[in-house]
């Protein structure tokens, strides 16, 4: 039975992804015990320090998996706990240099890992594209520090996969995560749920209270159009990867998002009974954001506002040729099947809505 390393387990592609591994041997590296149904042996480790590099590296000695898949990121810091905006980044793009070595130290040491998987994202490439963009196009994430430290690792891993030879690399770029289990900032701000830390929140919550969505006044901004792409069609393509056959070039990139055509904002809202609250100006709409964020009632922090307003598609035909004949067993659900899986629980009937 072949060993599998994975990083991040305990986040909730981690989780989605383990039941897909059970024919092999699964080592999860993570700084917190995943919840639920653990893998085959979990290790406690914090990818922010230094000496975690030693530490995997002896890991990898030890263990021999023949992939190392790299799910460790900070995406929320308000869930994570991890708050300082520079060990955000010792975790995100230090802490995927460290795997990366690790691996190249390991197999010059007789370790023989055959594939590195590395999650990006869409928000690498920035929050305004004129048009659907391919693998090759610059990556100008900015503002959001989820979004540029994307943007740094992506870079780091294409820079650095020659060293970790003959191992081959796969750069995945999805959209945004959606599905029932899924939590992030523009999920959460389609659901309304008062998500911040603070004793507002709490009172909300407990009144039931669904908070609007805001955006700046224009039809623009509704009409906004996302991929996604769900959470259990990325955890089937990254074990689908694992599967494949060493064959094909060094490294690979392939952006990632569902099947069909992309939804509107508007469709987005009308899907989760959102309530969409109008704000004359985009400086107004972010002063608003910032607000309801510094008082403790919400999680979307105001540096993603431009991700909120912007619209960034992708050209997939690289991942269609990729997958050929598994496009379709792979890739279950369309856009809009996505979105509307992310949602399948909330009416908007039944919850109260907050004033605007």
């Amino acid at each position: 039975m072949e060993t599998v390393l994975v990083t991040g387990v305990s986040g909730n592609l981690g989780v989605r992804l383990l039941p897909l591994l059970a024919g092999y041997r699964v080592i999860g590296v993570d700084f917190v015990e995943p919840r639920g149904a653990p893998p085959g042996r979990f290790v406690r480790m914090d990818l922010g320090h230094e000496v975690s590099c030693t530490d995997l590296v002896n890991l990898l000695l030890e263990t021999q998996p023949a992939a190392v898949l790299h799910l460790a990121f900070v995406i929320d810091p308000m869930r994570t706990g991890v708050l300082d905006v520079d060990r955000m980044w010792q975790i995100n793009v230090a802490g995927t240099a460290r795997v990366m070595e690790a691996i190249a130290e390991a197999n010059r040491r007789g370790a023989l890992v055959r594939k590195f998987i590395f999650p990006s994202s869409v928000s690498a490439y920035g929050p305004d594209l004129a048009q659907p963009v391919r693998e090759d196009a610059p990556l100008e994430g900015h503002t959001l520090p989820y979004a540029i430290h994307k943007r740094e690792a992506d870079e780091v891993v294409r820079n650095r996969a020659a060293a970790m030879a003959p191992c081959r690399t796969y750069i995945l770029r999805p959209h945004i995560f959606v599905g029932a289990s899924m939590q992030n900032y523009l999920v959460g701000s389609l659901r309304g749920t008062p998500t911040g830390k603070g004793p507002r929140a709490e009172r909300l919550r407990a009144r039931g209270v669904r908070l609007p969505m805001m955006l700046p006044a224009g039809q623009r901004y509704r009409n906004n159009l996302y991929q996604f792409v769900h959470v259990d069609d990325m955890a089937r393509l990254l074990a689908h990867i694992v599967q494949l056959q060493d064959a094909g070039a060094d490294l690979t990139v392939l952006n990632v998002a569902s099947r069909g055509e992309p939804v509107s904002l508007a469709r987005c809202a009308e899907i989760a009974g959102a309530r969409i609250q109008l704000v004359p100006t985009r400086a107004l709409c972010r002063f608003i954001l910032k607000v309801v964020w510094d008082l403790g009632i919400s999680a979307f922090p105001p540096d993603a506002f431009p991700y909120l307003a912007g619209q960034y598609l992708m050209d997939t035909s690289a991942l269609k040729r990729f997958l050929g004949e598994d496009y379709g067993k792979v890739f279950k659900y369309t856009v809009e099947e996505a979105v509307t899986d992310s949602f399948r629980e909330v009416s908007g009937a039944t919850m109260a809505q907050a004033a605007g």
